[in-house]
C-alpha cells in the first residue's frame, strides 16, 4: 500500500529532517541521525529467511526499544519482521507494499521521535 514516495513525504515533513543516499540507498535523518532507511535484504539476510524472505521494498525504522520491536513483529507479522542482523537492536523491518499510510506515518514518526534530540523532540510535540 505505502511508497517510497510515502516515506519521503512523512518523514520530510518533520522538523530539521533531510534525506541522503547510505551505501546508495536512501535515508532519512534528523540532525544526522539517520531514522528510517530503504533496507533491501543481504545475501545473509535471505539465508537466515529462507522461504519466509519476502520480495519488494523493505523499510528499516528505530523503535524505542527492543520490546517494541518485538510487538510489533507480534501484532503483525504479515507486515513487520527483523533478521539476525538485527538482533538486539531497537529496530524493525517493515515490508512498505503491506503497511498502510497511516500506520506507517506512525512508525516514520515514532523513529523520528526516537532519533531527535530531546528538545527539538519536546518542541515538536506541543
Amino acid at each position: 500500500m505505502a511508497t517510497w514516495e510515502d516515506v519521503r513525504r512523512i518523514a520530510l515533513g518533520l522538523p530539521e529532517t533531510d534525506e541522503v543516499l547510505r551505501w546508495g540507498d536512501p535515508a532519512w535523518r534528523v540532525r544526522k541521525k539517520a531514522f528510517v532507511w530503504d533496507r533491501p535484504l543481504r545475501r545473509s539476510d535471505l539465508a537466515a529467511l529462507g522461504d519466509a524472505a519476502p520480495g519488494g521494498p523493505i523499510l528499516g525504522a528505530y523503535v524505542p526499544d527492543v520490546g517494541a520491536k518485538e510487538a510489533l513483529i507480534a501484532d503483525d507479522p504479515e507486515i513487520y519482521f527483523t533478521t539476525p542482523h538485527f538482533d538486539g537492536f531497537p529496530a524493525v523491518l517493515v515490508r512498505l507494499e503491506r503497511i498502510g499510510t497511516d500506520e506507517l506515518e506512525e512508525l516514520v514518526t515514532e523513529a523520528w521521535f526516537v532519533r531527535a534530540p530531546k528538545r527539538l523532540a519536546a518542541k515538536f510535540s506541543k
